[in-house]
């Protein structure tokens, strides 16, 4: 995959449930209207390069400012993957959610991941938590 510039949108189906993605760019020019379109969902999945330890404080305080929207209260679950886990240099899980301070977040459903896109590794996983666990599948 490649990053995203702008965003797109895909539907992916698994089973008999069709899932709608936004995938929102994450380059600063684009992060101020990632609240429009976290609006009204079933789940917010946010995905980070857990190899680029350097841009994980950066994903922290993204995270944190989209988060405390008033139109996104803690209603919406929060899947956060942590991708390209087949790089050497990526972190942990116990060490991404530290850095990010997921443990803090009691507001909502908090959940991580860690995956690797290029090898497919724990996608499965994905869907599975989001066809179980967003706000609509109750």
């Amino acid at each position: 995959m490649i990053p995203t510039v702008g965003f797109e949108m895909r539907i992916v189906t698994k089973g008999n449930v069709t899932i709608k993605f936004w995938d929102l760019g994450g380059q600063q020019k684009f992060r101020t209207i990632w609240e429009r379109y976290c609006r009204d969902v079933s789940a917010i999945v946010y995905v980070v390069d857990a190899a680029d330890r350097d841009s994980i404080p950066i994903s922290q305080s993204e995270l944190y400012d989209l988060l405390t929207n008033s139109s996104l209260g803690g209603i919406i679950p929060l899947l956060v993957l942590g991708n390209k886990i087949d790089k050497s240099e990526s972190l942990s899980k116990q060490a991404l959610v530290d850095q990010l301070g997921l443990e803090t977040m009691t507001d909502r459903e908090v959940c991580c991941y860690m995956i690797s896109c290029k090898d497919s590794i724990n996608i499965d996983a994905v869907f599975n938590w989001l066809i179980k666990d967003s706000k609509t599948a109750k």
